[in-house]
Order: structure tokens, then sequence, then C-alpha cells
């Protein structure tokens, strides 16, 4: 167990134990801002680094209780003075790139941070942040590595040592609805999640001193930066970690970098696939893939092509257990999700939280037992305790994802629960629709929403990018046929629009609530297609 470690603890017996290993690998990219030729930082060197920015911090007045916010993009900096400020109880506050002045604004006044520090590149970006959030916030540029970080003064910090409950990050949801929520994540916590991925075993086995995870997401998410960060750190091996996933360069990195394991997003999957196929298909030392979102459609098809399975695994940043599809025989035809562990306890309920029957869907709750229901959660959301104890009502965290339970105990998938349309009583997952569309050849990209119908209280609309086709009402009606041949009739799109782009989060999900955030009403779009007297019961 980590829950009486810290993460300074922790990182100093890595230096010690696995000394000149690879910690971060950049991989090599002309195109990139920063170390165009690539670069390598070995648990010695992170750990010269590191006790750098803990002098300068400490100098500066910063300690146990203060946060600070880094604007750093994916540069192994951003990992870096983490641990920098771990060491030393200072809350580290990732801020999203593609956040917009508001949404800047939002997470520094609500985090209450005492510094922000970011690059050139970004700084004026960082300074409307600052402005528009109304306080008076230090910024440090951090141009100059370790040596050149010269933080303004601050006041004392708060009295006590650092402990393994002392807040380690405070990470913002993505906010595909509403304003983010901060969650409190702490040191045990961030801890314990790297060791649980760590352990999974199965296909996603990690052997101490061997691996080398290349990981395309974004750092300020809990994937990338704790997940696979802690687990590479607890077991002696390297976190490979590109800018963004690029089509191009997907391939050329794995094999320059000599990568064992990647992570994915389920939207990277066809984009592999529709590239036409070549000896790089097999041309790398891939042992396995861990992500989410894969389509059941592509999923053995892509491991038969690339020669390596993908695992559908479950998680989310206020609960540090994984649920994972990672021992044979997977269910790689379905959205399988894994089966509970001892430590993680499930049960899937109805609206009104009663245990809904095996097969049926219902929300997933969680929690580690009934005498800590709590152990290895997040510490709760910052400055809402009323939405901290409303998630965790009746002793259970409820996810808002809807699943069904096999009598394996195996769970499946569903969408989450504010993706479901319901139509003249049907409940329909949002989810569904989409992946059978996005079989479609001539589909790229697809979101499907609930739009309000006179008659059926909600009716599907599914907003569609097209590919290699004239986006007009035969496509429309080719797409809606689709669906309609292989779906319940109610499922099928009763509107459908085409758009040129989705718009979507720095983790590549997509933001259902900006599809018209303007207040057009979707139906009057020149491109919308009008389908609902095709959807008929006894057709």
């Amino acid at each position: 167990m980590f829950l009486d470690r810290t993460i300074g603890e922790v990182f100093a017996e890595a230096v010690d134990r696995y000394g000149d290993n690879p910690l971060l690998m950049v991989p090599r990219d002309p195109a990139r801002a920063y170390l165009p030729e690539g670069g390598m930082v070995s648990y010695a060197e992170a750990g010269r680094l590191v006790a750098a920015y803990v002098s300068a911090l400490r100098k500066a007045g910063y300690g146990h209780g203060h946060r600070i916010a880094c604007l750093l993009e994916n540069r192994p900096e951003m990992l870096l003075l983490k641990l920098a400020c771990n060491i030393l109880g200072i809350s580290w506050v990732p801020i999203n790139p593609d956040y917009r002045t508001a949404e800047t604004a939002h997470l520094l006044l609500d985090s209450n941070a005492d510094l922000a520090v970011t690059v050139g590149a970004r700084s004026a970006q960082l300074r409307e942040g600052i402005a528009a959030s109304g306080r008076s916030i230090a910024l440090d540029l951090l141009e100059a590595g370790a040596a050149g970080f010269s933080p303004a003064p601050r006041p004392a910090p708060l009295s006590g040592a650092v402990h393994p409950g002392s807040e380690a990050s405070l990470l913002y949801t993505s906010g595909t609805t509403g304003r983010p929520k901060g969650c409190i994540l702490s040191h045990g916590y961030e801890l314990m999640i790297g060791k649980w991925y760590r352990n999974l075993g199965g296909r996603l086995t990690i052997e101490e001193e061997r691996e080398r995870v290349y990981c395309p997401l974004p750092l300020f998410h809990i994937n990338a930066a704790i997940v696979a960060f802690f687990g590479m750190v607890l077991s002696g091996n390297c976190l490979v970690i590109p800018e963004r996933f690029s089509r191009t360069g997907w391939w050329r990195e794995i094999r320059e970098t000599g990568a064992t394991a990647i992570h994915y997003l389920g939207v990277i999957v066809p984009v592999l696939m529709n590239e036409p196929p070549g000896e790089q298909d097999r041309a790398h030392r891939i042992k396995w893939g861990l992500g989410a979102g894969v389509e059941p459609t592509l999923h053995a098809a892509f491991e038969e092509r690339f020669g390596f399975p993908l695992v559908e695994v479950w998680g989310m940043t206020e609960m540090c257990c994984i649920l994972a599809d990672c021992h044979e025989p997977r269910q790689v035809h379905t959205r399988a999700m894994g089966r509970p562990q001892p430590g993680l306890q499930v049960r899937v309920v109805d609206s009104d939280d009663r245990d809904v029957a095996t097969g049926e869907p219902g929300e997933l709750l969680v929690r580690h037992s009934a005498a800590e229901p709590r152990r290895a959660a997040f510490s709760g959301y910052l400055n809402q305790p009323e939405a901290t104890e409303a998630a965790w009502r009746g002793g259970w965290f409820h996810t808002g994802d809807i699943v069904t339970r096999d009598d394996s105990g195996m769970l499946y998938f569903v969408d989450r629960k504010k993706n479901i349309i319901r139509r003249s009583g049907e409940n329909i997952a949002a989810a569904e629709v989409e992946a059978c569309l996005q079989g479609h050849e001539n589909v790229a990209q697809v979101a499907v929403v609930a739009i309000e119908d006179e008659m059926r209280d909600e009716e599907v609309l599914a907003c569609v990018v097209a590919r290699d086709a004239p986006t007009d009402a035969a496509l429309a009606r080719r797409l809606f046929d689709h669906c309609y041949r292989q779906m319940a009739y109610y499922k099928a799109p009763g509107w459908l629009v085409f758009v040129d782009t989705l718009p979507v989060t720095g983790t590549q999900k997509v933001q259902k609530h900006r599809l018209f955030g303007d207040g057009r009403d979707p139906r009057t779009l020149p491109d919308a297609h009008d389908l609902r007297a095709l959807k008929r019961r006894d057709a």
C-alpha cells in the first residue's frame, strides 16, 4: 500500500534504485518548438533537476499548502516541476493549453493559485487568463530550465510536514458539460493509482526496467501525468511523451524511441486503420495498448493487422482503481470493461439507486469497501462540498456511466448517463448509434445527441463529418439505412446534420454542448436532414 508514503519519498528511492535508466523520453519532431531533436531524462538526471526546482521554490517561500498553476504543454518540465512541488507539499495545477481566456480565469480563480508558470510562447495566453480572473498572481517563465527558475517570493507555507493525505494535484475535469470541477488528489491516491496500473497483469503485464510506454495524451490529464507516470516510476521504466497524437509521426516515433507499449484513445484507432497497409504495421516492439473507446467493429481487425492487443480499461479521475479487460479470453467484439477486483466494489443501479437485474443497463456505482468506501479515492471537489457529498450519496460514488453486467460479473460500457436519449419511453445510448455510424465508409467522425421533439419528447440527432462523399440528401439516406438495418427502428437518426468538424477537448472528448453553442437550432441548418418519417416499426 502507498497510503503511508509521500511522492517525494518514493521518487527519491526510484532515483537511487534506477539511476541511469531513462525516466522520460521525448521523440524527435523537427516541427516542435522545443526539443526538435528529441531528448531523454534519466532517473539520476531527473533527481538533479527536481532538486534544483525544489531549491528555487523553497528559497522563494513556497511550500506545504500552496498551489502552482502550470501551462507547460507536454514538455518534460511539466512532470519534473510536479515532482518538485510535491516534495515541498505544493499542489500542482496543470492548465489545458486549449483553454480559452474565461476557462483559464476560472481555473486560476477557483484554485486560488499562488503562482503561475509557463513558457514565453504561452505567456500572453496566461497573462490574459490572470487579468480576466481579477486576481494578482505572480507569473514565472520557465525558459532556461531549473537553472533559470526564480519564482516570485510568497508568504510562509502551512505548518506541518508533508504527509500522504497532502494535496498533490488539483486536476480539473474536462468540462464537456458545464464548468470544470477541481478534483483534489492526494499523495497516497496518486501512488496507489500508479501501483494499480503497474499490477493489472494479464495482457497488460509491466516488466521492471524493461518498458517504454508511448503515451500521446496530454500531461494536464490523469492518464499520462499520474497513471502512466507513476506506473513507470514504481517499476523503473520510461514514459515516452510526444506533444500529441500524429498520424504521420506515430509509427516513426514508436520505432525510434523503442516503445514497448502504447496508450490510445478510441479516435486514434480508425485513423490508423484508414492508413494503407504497409511494412510499418508490424515493424515495432509494441506488446500491448491500453485505452478506451475503440469501436468493437474495429477492435479485432486492428489487433490482427498490427499484431498486439488493445486492452480496454475504465477509470476516472475521482477513483484510483482501474477496471480492465486484460485477461484472456478478452471480449473484443463488445464494450467489455473488466471485472471488479479486491479494492473495488461495484453496483449497477436505476435512477432510484436500486440494483437492476443482470443484463439490464444502469448507473455504475463504485467504492473501496463497506468499511472504508472512500479509501484510495479522490479527496473531493474543491470548493464544492455539496457536489462531493452528492456524488458519494449512500456511501457509493456515482460515476455517471451507464453499464450492464453479465452473470460472470463482467461489466460492459453503454454510455455516459447524460448521453442517454429518451424517445417515446425508449432509452437510446448515443454511443451505440455513434458506433453504428462510425462503421460506415463515408463517416470520418460522428457525435449523437438528443434534440427536442414535439411528439416523442426527444429524437436522435446525428452530427456527421463526412468522408469521400457529397454531403447531400442521398448520403443522409444511406447513413440512415445503414443504421436502420442494424438497430431497432427507434435508434436510427431522426435528424442528421453534416458538419465540418466536431469540437473536442484536449483529450479528444467531443464537447457535445458546444456543437451548436451559438443558440442555433440544428434542425434549421442547410445541411440538416429530417429523417423521422422513415422511422417505422413495421418497415
